[in-house]
């Protein structure tokens, strides 16, 4: 069998192994990205409701998770949410800020990957899809590989296959397997970024609500994300469920604040309208600030029927202590089917914090979702594809 020669290959033409293939061309490497799925980038097309979260601009170490908190600090200094964003507009893509500091595609996320493809093609870079990595072993010159009936032989290796969220685009174990084979530690992973479940009985409760948003706080026991939660036909969504989901921990209770922060100003109104219209009732209250159809479950959930001039003060504000944290012990997630990211992963306490190099395995990397670092939503994860990416591409 004929060997092809390269100076890299990339497995995955994801966010992070092409960014990396880039910055490697630009260097004068000869890169090969190989890809198993049928196109490239299908993470990025979907991503952020087809528009693309391409980023963050106030990303810290604080929005990751990793058993090493401090790993990700280097690569999100040498290649920031500006040099990202700056490369966005040298392109001339349109985009917004739909929250504060979260930046979008103005239209679809196609442009973004038509970027990082354009960045390939200039920097020299071969692209190939529908690839079946057969074997890759270690030897003098670097690696051996079997792809497709091709036998590859590179100096050096970026692993930037992702991690096991989403398989229909491409979710596989086979970067853990691989780093693996090669001695690195892989800590267990779990989906994150994911909706829950509930159990029967509390979905029977709610089967009226669902398609009910509501502005909310959403609460764990160690942390707390004030975004929307969505209700569902199987649990919880939305954003601020999303964000939970990945400190929730199996058989614990999560808490969602109805009342997104303010239950003491809701108690004050509350008081204020008992003066002034006591004949009125605690769901036409919450009917201001909640979906008609959540004030009247939440009522009805608590009983809370008799108008206001029969509640005390105490009981008022005993009731709006009781909206701010209502107790939900899901039964599970919806699991790595609808899970945006991958929690766990490659041990980085074995991977240069500098270049991603494995400490080893001689040039062997590690760059993306498949590494133990997971962002929190809102364009976190795509930036540590662009840091970790590139911060690799200058040394591969």
């Amino acid at each position: 069998m004929k060997t092809e020669y390269v100076d890299v290959v990339v497995l995955g033409a994801g966010a992070a192994g092409l960014m990396c293939a880039a910055t490697a061309g630009y260097r004068g490497r000869n890169v090969l990205v190989l890809e198993k799925a049928n196109k490239p980038g299908k993470k990025i097309l979907m991503s952020g409701g087809g528009r693309c979260n391409f980023t963050h601009l106030s990303t810290h170490v604080g929005h990751y998770l990793s058993q090493n908190p401090a790993f990700c600090i280097s690569a999100l200094k040498r290649y920031t949410p500006q040099d990202f964003l700056d490369l966005v507009e040298r392109h001339g893509v349109q985009w917004v800020e739909k929250a504060p500091q979260q930046l979008f595609c103005a239209g679809s996320s196609k442009p973004i990957l038509d970027l990082l493809l354009t960045e390939c093609e200039w920097a020299g870079v071969t692209l190939r899809t529908h690839q079946e990595v057969a074997a890759v072993q270690a030897n003098a010159q670097g690696f051996s590989l079997h792809a497709n009936g091709r036998h590859i032989q590179c100096e050096s290796l970026v692993v930037a296959t992702g991690g096991l969220s989403i398989p229909t685009l491409g979710g596989s174990p086979f970067g853990y397997e691989l780093a693996r084979q090669f001695g690195h530690t892989v800590l267990p992973t779990r989906a994150g970024l994911v909706p829950v479940t509930l159990p029967p009985e509390v979905l029977n409760s709610l089967a009226a609500l669902a398609g009910v948003s509501a502005d909310a706080k959403v609460i764990t026991a160690l942390q707390a994300f004030q975004e929307p939660v969505l209700i569902t036909h199987r649990g919880l969504s939305g954003p601020g469920i999303l964000q939970a989901s990945s400190y929730w921990v199996a058989g614990e209770t999560l808490w969602v604040d109805w009342t997104n922060g303010q239950h003491q100003q809701w108690f004050e109104a509350l008081l204020e309208r008992k003066k002034t219209r006591p004949q009125s009732h605690v769901e036409s209250f919450l009917q201001q600030h909640l979906s008609r159809r959540l004030a009247h479950w939440v009522v009805e959930q608590k009983g809370w029927h008799e108008p206001l001039q029969h509640w005390s003060a105490n009981a008022l504000q005993q009731a709006m202590v009781e909206l701010s944290r209502w107790p939900f012990k899901p039964n599970g997630t919806e699991g790595y089917r609808t899970a945006e990211v991958t929690l766990g992963g490659v041990n980085t306490n074995e991977v240069s914090s500098r270049n991603f190099a494995s400490l080893l395995q001689p040039n062997l990397y590690f760059i993306g979702e498949v590494l133990d670092v997971t962002g929190h939503l809102g364009g976190h994860n795509f930036q540590w594809a662009w840091s970790s990416g590139y911060c690799a591409g200058e040394q591969c």
